[in-house]
């Protein structure tokens, strides 16, 4: 019956989606760019589920989920022109006012749907609201680990080495202290570097973690950033926690509805 589910999902998605493609080639690309990420976070999120040894109804659940995170980028984008949340508004909040009235999720269960509300506006949040229930903080977890992985792998391409406009004083102490950054005070390169290496301190699995360090993401901004005594010391830091973090044993959770 999921299964099922997923597919008239994903039809509906393709409509939704191309209903937004133009004539503009910015526009277009844009839009094209999150459809490749909304694919690749689904496929994220249904392996990090059977890593986990989650039931198969909890993995497509994650499926789901991976899938309809980001449906409000694409409004966003048609309306603002930009992906930051700061000059138009949250995605989040927005993809689930797209979401509200659509009869397609009546199909899911009162619960399934808490957790897919839940998850979706706690994706992009700086932590994990406390006030959730455990099934779906579990969700929570598990589309932030697949976003942050593919966000990783989008964002590779366009890194280049220190520009020498220096960075926010801010951003090296948060990575110093494994703290995550409110993104509306970037004002350099080299800042956006340094908040996606704090990232790296929410990452809740040994799987995600795995995958990150195996595709060279980290090695690739560390090389990146320039020479400063203060930034290579917190990288220090953020290196011997992330080995200790693959050392761990393999990823389990209690599953409990």
């Amino acid at each position: 019956m999921m299964q099922r589910f997923i597919e008239e999902l994903t039809n509906w998605i393709k409509d939704y989606v191309e209903s937004f493609y133009s004539v503009d080639g910015d526009i277009l690309t844009n839009i094209q760019l999150k459809e490749d990420h909304t694919r690749q976070v689904a496929l994220n999120c249904r392996y990090l589920a059977e890593n986990l040894g989650l039931p198969k109804h909890e993995q497509q659940l994650a499926e789901i989920i991976g899938l309809l995170h980001d449906i409000g980028r694409f409004k966003q984008y048609a309306v603002y022109r930009t992906f930051r949340d700061s000059i138009s508004e949250n995605h989040a909040m927005l993809g689930l006012k797209e979401i509200a009235g659509l009869p397609l999720l009546d199909k899911l269960s009162l619960t399934d749907r808490a957790c897919l509300n839940f998850a979706i506006i706690n994706h992009n949040a700086i932590a994990i609201a406390e006030e959730g229930l455990e099934r779906q903080k579990l969700f929570a977890r598990i589309i932030r680990d697949a976003d942050k992985l593919d966000i990783y792998r989008v964002l590779s391409p366009t890194i280049r080495p220190s520009d020498d406009q220096g960075y926010t004083p801010l951003y090296a102490e948060g990575l110093m202290a494994g703290k995550q950054c409110d993104n509306s005070y970037i004002r350099t390169a080299d800042d956006r570097k340094l908040v996606r290496l704090t990232w790296l301190y929410d990452i809740h699995y040994v799987w995600t973690m795995k995958n990150i360090v195996k595709q060279g993401y980290v090695k690739e901004l560390v090389d990146s950033l320039p020479d400063d005594p203060k930034i290579m010391q917190a990288v220090q830091t953020l290196q011997s926690y992330i080995q200790a973090k693959i050392e761990q044993d393999t990823d389990y959770e209690r599953f409990g509805r």
